[in-house]
């Protein structure tokens, strides 16, 4: 695990979400470029969660880069208590993970296709498909430790070459986050610079000390 006195390595540099009125989240071309070539060190992993106080931010980005470059890529929200990507992206709000937990939609009913605009996605060759979370959950940690989580997140796996996972505050209710993160390969810290260092990053790596697995660095997300 994560030693008390190592820091995370930033892995790459990003100016985070341009919001446009025409566009609910657009990547600028440096910030593409820059996690193209983190696409690199996440070899054959299948299946990412992103964490941090940027996490949002960093899910969103990384996994359109990589549906930009050609890899078929899924997007799961798996902040149950504080949904937000929906807003994010411009997608419906419900269903999502949450409905689908609790047997109120199928699978079918929760992807939500978004199409990449723009010069830097030709590479695309299908749709970013995204599970956003649903309604707000008021127990979440109950729902994340049902099979029928394990059964989503094993069918997006087989499905997709690429699951990026929008975890949890690390702020929440105990148990939570280690849960997502058991399913999966590897961990993302995306945060802005000075969350990774001082009594901040201390923190930080305090509570990715908690998950099973060790995260691969951070991304580091708008300027201070």
């Amino acid at each position: 695990m994560l030693g008390g006195r190592r820091k995370l390595p930033v892995l790459a540099e990003i100016a985070g979400s341009a919001l446009d009125p025409a566009r609910a989240w657009s990547l600028r071309r440096a910030d593409l470029e820059a996690l193209l070539r983190l696409q690199g060190g996440l070899g054959e992993h299948r299946a990412v969660l992103v964490v941090g106080a940027e996490g949002l931010g960093g899910a969103i980005a990384l996994a359109g880069a990589a549906s930009a470059a050609g890899r078929r890529t899924a997007l799961l929200e798996c902040d149950l208590a504080q949904p937000r990507a929906a807003l994010e992206l411009g997608l419906s709000a419900a269903p999502g993970l949450h409905e689908y937990l609790r047997w109120e939609a199928t699978a079918a009913e929760v992807l939500q296709p978004l199409v990449l605009a723009g010069p830097a996605a030709r590479g695309a060759t299908e749709p970013l498909v995204c599970v956003v979370a649903g309604r707000a959950a008021a127990d979440p940690a109950t729902l994340v430790k049902l099979e029928s989580f394990r059964h989503a997140l094993a069918k997006l796996r087989e499905a997709y070459e690429l699951t990026v996972l929008v975890g949890p505050s690390l702020e929440a209710m105990p148990g939570l986050v280690e849960t997502v993160a058991a399913g999966a390969d590897a961990v993302l810290v995306a945060a802005a610079r000075s969350g990774l260092s001082g009594q901040a990053g201390r923190l930080l790596r305090a509570q990715m000390a908690r998950l099973p697995v060790e995260p691969l660095g951070a991304v580091v997300v708008g300027s201070d």
